[in-house]
């Protein structure tokens, strides 16, 4: 990508002029098309000839900057391996890096609030610094993407409220996320596939997961509904959107409309999905779940609830890159899926479902957030700016 850093880099008080590209609008491809930005925004899109100065595209892609709304890869850098705590502002730099190299330019981190049994060491006070040191190193102009924060609060760990008000009173969040990882429902309904995610994440004998299984569901027991009514109320108070995660009956989604929930992230059935939908709450999935061709928990796939036309948003969950490669995979399983539609799922749906009204299409108007891709067995991002700048 550093080769073509120098003739496409603008200020955002500057033009850029590109051309000779193909560009996916909301409804259609233009083959042979030319875009002008000015001022950090689009300013035109048009068809043929470009305006002279421009540069060529020389036949590549031009879509919308992605807009991922839950990825988990941040504590990744954070903790590279078991208790190894790497430097905050060295790790928020390499993973902005690669957040910006998979065509993302807006990204909703997602940082846990409570400890819930495998998470002590990104948990508490060290969550807070994370946010901080985000805010710091953005205030500083040293990140390439536009980060917003997403907070993950698991109902049933005993200190999630505490955890919350501490991050809400020092940081703030754009979403947050209502999750229940009770052995036995929602994600983990199959024990067995939940022993084994286990045993190899916690190396645990089968006793201790017993133990540890036991423990977690007197922790639901005792805190989920209650931690759940505060985790709403909390979010209303501070107008942050909030997140279902891993519906599975009808009930469950049914508690999440009335909890005034804008996005299911990964409803683990068909009919959670398709109740979802009919409720109004848009439909993510993880783009993994895609290219894999199933759910590694062994629920509902992705395509089939694309298929169903019950899909909406695609998260890149915990591979960064599957994001943009899962966009162009869906026209190739989904018959009569647009790659206009495929897009949306990663740029124009996720920014309407985050209340993000001035980015995610290619539009006169809207913010200058940009990918150039080369499309061949796996799509290969050439180019990426936000706002009108070069940051990759």
């Amino acid at each position: 990508m550093n080769q073509h850093m120098k003739d496409a880099t603008v200020r955002p008080d500057r033009t850029m002029v590109v051309g000779d590209a193909r560009i996916v609008l909301r409804d259609r491809v233009i083959e042979h098309g030319w875009l002008v930005v000015s001022g950090g925004r689009i300013a035109e899109v048009g068809e043929g000839a470009a305006p002279r100065g421009s540069t060529s595209f020389e036949g590549d892609m031009l879509i919308p900057g992605l807009v991922e709304l839950h990825t988990d890869h941040l504590e990744t850098h954070i903790q590279p391996r078991p208790k190894v705590h790497w430097p905050i502002d060295a790790a928020l730099q390499a993973y902005d890096l690669q957040i910006a190299g998979s065509g993302i330019t807006t990204v909703y981190d997602c940082l846990r609030v409570g400890v819930d049994g495998d998470n002590e060491d990104v948990a508490g006070d060290r969550v807070i610094e994370v946010a901080e040191a985000l805010g710091r190193v953005a205030e500083a102009g040293a990140l390439r993407v536009d980060h917003h924060t997403h907070l993950r609060c698991e109902v049933c760990s005993a200190d999630v409220i505490e955890a919350l008000d501490n991050f809400l009173a020092r940081c703030p969040a754009r979403l947050s996320s209502i999750m229940d990882h009770t052995p036995g429902q929602r994600q983990f309904r199959d024990i067995e596939k939940l022993r084994t995610y286990y045993r190899g994440k916690l190396s645990m004998s089968e006793s201790e997961l017993d133990v540890f299984f036991a423990e977690r569901i007197a922790l639901h027991d005792a805190n989920s509904d209650r931690h759940r009514r505060a985790i709403v109320d909390r979010a209303r108070k501070a107008g942050i959107k909030l997140a279902s995660h891993d519906d599975t009956t009808l009930e469950h989604v049914a508690e999440s409309i009335g909890d005034g929930v804008a996005i299911a992230e990964f409803p683990t059935t068909a009919e959670a999905a398709r109740a979802s939908a009919e409720g109004g709450i848009a439909v993510m999935m993880g783009a993994p779940n895609i290219i894999r061709g199933g759910s590694h928990s062994g629920n509902v796939a992705a395509v089939e609830l694309a298929r169903a036309g019950t899909l909406d948003v695609l998260s890149s969950d915990y591979v960064p890159s599957s994001l943009l490669h899962a966009a162009f995979e869906l026209p190739r399983l989904v018959a009569g899926l647009s790659l206009p539609a495929a897009i949306a799922t990663v740029t124009a749906t996720p920014a309407t479902a985050a209340g993000l009204d001035d980015r995610g299409a290619i539009e006169a108007g809207r913010r200058a957030d940009l990918v150039r891709v080369r499309h061949g067995a796996v799509p290969v991002v050439r180019g990426v700016w936000r706002g009108g700048i070069r940051v990759c």
